[in-house]
Formats: structure tokens, C-alpha cells, sequence
């Protein structure tokens, strides 16, 4: 058992020392750190970027005519490849969908309604606006936007 508990230890602090964490976080402070990250991470991606781990391999086989990479400043020193220079697709998955969605209000420079938020996704639009209220909404009850007076919705800032 002590085996066992030491080499989960290990990766603790093998993985603490990937993200660049101190070693003594509280499990809630992981959850926290990690949730940002992803966060961070959707809102790259709903942008067209993506972290490839083995670009080498993954662009030619999945970076449908991305060229090659395009290397940018980042944290974990991975290299970003843009994706599409337009717009971004709107996820499938209701989880993703919320989190595009609020990267696209995050990175407008006015708020936004229901309708101008479904236009910001490629094949936006009418088809998809039911689904973005709904994950407006979610945003709203979360408190990670804000809902205006007139229908419009604003990402909240970081002061």
C-alpha cells in the first residue's frame, strides 16, 4: 500500500511541476486552477487555435488545410495552429457550447444579443439561436455574464 501511495506522490508532484503549481494545493485549488485552464483553453480554440502535442503528426492528418503551425508566446510552450481564419464552428457538445459562446461575448467589444452571438459561429444563426438563449441563460444563472435591460448580454471583466 505505502508503494502505492508513493507513487501516486510522485505523479502529484510530477504533474504540479507540468503546470508550473506549488506542490501543496488544496484539491479545491486544483479544481479552480483547472477550471480557468479549460476556460482559457475554449476560448482558443472557439478563436481557431489549437494545441497540437505532436504537430508533426496530428496537422497533416487533422488540421484540414491548416498549413503549417503558427508558434505564438504561450505558458506551456506548445504551438498554436490556426484552424480557420473565420468564424468558429459552434460545438456540438451543450458544455463546450456554453463555453464558446462565452468566449465569443468575452472577446466583443460591445454586448451582444441572442441573435449577433449565433451569427458569431460558422452556420450561425437562426438554426442555432434557441440553443445559445439556452446556454445565455446558464451563463446568466452562473454569473459569468451579464443580462441588460435592452436583451443584450456582456461578459463580465476582470478588474
Amino acid at each position: 500500500m505505502l508503494i502505492l501511495k508513493d507513487l501516486h506522490d510522485q505523479i502529484s508532484r510530477a504533474t504540479a511541476d507540468a503546470y508550473g503549481w506549488p506542490h501543496d494545493l488544496t484539491d479545491e485549488q486544483i479544481l479552480e486552477k483547472l477550471v480557468a485552464l479549460n476556460a482559457e483553453r475554449a476560448a482558443e480554440e472557439a478563436a481557431g487555435h489549437v494545441r497540437w502535442l505532436r504537430p508533426d503528426y496530428q496537422i497533416p492528418r487533422f488540421a484540414d488545410g491548416a498549413g503549417a503551425p503558427k508558434t505564438g508566446e504561450l505558458d506551456l510552450g506548445a504551438q498554436v495552429v490556426a484552424i480557420d481564419k473565420g468564424l468558429p464552428a459552434f460545438p456540438k457538445d451543450k458544455g463546450d457550447q456554453v463555453m464558446a459562446i462565452r468566449a465569443v461575448l468575452q472577446s466583443a467589444s460591445a454586448p451582444m444579443d441572442a441573435a449577433a452571438v449565433s451569427r458569431a459561429f460558422k452556420g450561425g444563426g437562426k438554426k442555432i439561436e434557441q440553443r445559445v438563449v439556452q446556454a445565455l441563460n446558464a451563463l446568466v444563472r452562473y454569473a459569468e455574464i451579464t443580462s441588460l435591460p435592452d436583451g443584450r448580454f456582456a461578459a463580465k471583466r476582470a478588474a
